[in-house]
């Protein structure tokens, strides 16, 4: 299991339950396949620094997990086929991440 961290962006005109909603599948998703969630910072609506598919702004959730790489994969797969998604990005994170995602990792162990 690693540490990593996901950020999404979502179209600044999603309704907040259905961007609820997207989070509560891919947390649920990584709890099914053995991974543990961590904080989840939503930054809220921010001006891109350039269009996106002719967007000027979008609304920011950063969700840090631990798992295996099968369910980046998987998450991976979801965030790409949700249609309120703009773009996302998973890092993996260094192992000694001071952040909560290692408070997890420790209290897992």
């Amino acid at each position: 299991m690693r540490p990593y961290e996901v950020m999404a962006i979502f179209e600044a005109t999603t309704d907040p339950t259905v961007i609820q909603g997207v989070l509560d599948q891919a947390l649920d998703l990584i709890r099914s396949t053995g991974g543990i969630p961590g904080a989840i910072d939503r930054w809220g609506k921010r001006t891109f620094a350039y269009e996106v598919n002719h967007k000027r702004e979008g609304y920011y959730v950063v969700v840090e997990f631990t798992s295996g790489t099968q369910t980046v994969a998987d998450l991976d797969r979801m965030l790409g086929l949700a249609d309120e998604v703009v773009r996302h990005k998973i890092v993996r994170l260094p192992e000694s991440a001071g952040g909560r995602t290692a408070a997890a990792q420790s209290a897992a162990s």
